[in-house]
């Protein structure tokens, strides 16, 4: 699944090639694409056509771009992307061949490039929503507001966070991944951060130090913005920027997916286990697991 430097790429190649533009016509390929759209397929393209699309916006691994109509100042609705398993957002011009598994095509009134919704497993859609106030003055999609800031957000308040982790009993890998604590942290980045930091994930969080919350954070931060410089982290053809290009990141991964080889810091043997249907992977050594755990089945 991609996770949030893949998205946050994404949300800049949006912002770049199709913020500003006036949305002519909606193509919809496969009714799951849109099926959380009330009123379907009619409904999305009544709220798309003639709006223009205002600079791209993202909290966690959702995208939308608010819709302005003419003559109004204030966006009241947006058109949201959720990428799920594997959706991807492309650029195309006009001529080049639908993509296999192309399911929603957005046509601008310029007449240049187009904005197509490719997703394989779809899992993923788009959708009209409305806009209601966030916390600080702005607007969000209603979906989205039950969902935390992210560690890369200008307006993340690490206190409160830190306070927020510290009062879970609860494993502090699935901490993490809980949204609505701090977003966009993913298996991937969980794994990543937990080695750097030095902190096994099945550590309780409320028995981690405010110190080491705080590290935890900062490797958190860190190993994001490292995959999103390098366009975030690929493993198979799905992850890719509006521009159809791959991130590579997972060259630089120093647990996930790296079980039976040595731990770069020590030397040990990466480990893996499974984790809520999926794994995760740590050193036994740097990352000592807590007295009398067991590795987590779901």
């Amino acid at each position: 699944m991609p996770e949030l430097p893949e998205v946050e790429v994404v949300r800049a190649g949006l912002q770049r090639w199709v913020s500003g533009r006036e949305i002519r016509a909606v193509d919809v390929l496969h009714p799951r694409a849109i099926r959380r759209q009330e009123g379907g397929v009619a409904e999305l393209a009544a709220g798309l056509r003639g709006q223009t699309l205002r600079c791209a916006s993202r909290r966690g691994k959702y995208l939308w771009l608010p819709l302005v109509e003419p003559g109004i100042r204030e966006p009241e609705s947006a058109l949201i992307a959720h990428l799920g398993m594997s959706g991807q957002l492309l650029v195309e011009d006009p001529g080049a061949p639908d993509e296999a598994h192309l399911r929603v095509r957005f046509t601008f009134a310029d007449g240049g490039t187009e904005l197509r919704f490719v997703d394989q497993r779809t899992f993923g859609g788009v959708r009209v929503t409305a806009l209601v106030p966030d916390d600080r003055g702005g607007r969000l999609p209603v979906e989205v507001a039950h969902i935390a800031r992210d560690p890369l957000d200008p307006e993340f308040e690490e206190d409160a966070v830190v306070r927020r982790i510290r009062s879970k009993d609860s494993e502090i890998k699935r901490v993490l991944l809980d949204q609505t604590v701090a977003s966009g942290v993913g298996n991937i980045y969980a794994d990543e951060a937990l080695w750097r930091a030095g902190i096994h994930g099945r550590r309780i969080a409320r028995r981690l130090t405010a110190a080491q919350v705080r590290l935890l954070l900062a490797e958190v931060r860190t190993v994001m913005e490292q995959a999103l410089s390098q366009g975030g982290t690929s493993f198979d053809a799905l992850y890719v920027n509006v521009n159809g290009q791959s991130g590579y990141f997972d060259r630089s991964l120093e647990a996930y997916g790296r079980e039976g080889e040595p731990c770069r810091r020590c030397g040990a043997v990466i480990r893996r286990e499974a984790f809520m249907n999926r794994s995760s992977f740590w050193c036994p050594v740097c990352q000592r697991a807590p007295r009398g755990s067991t590795p987590s089945r779901g």
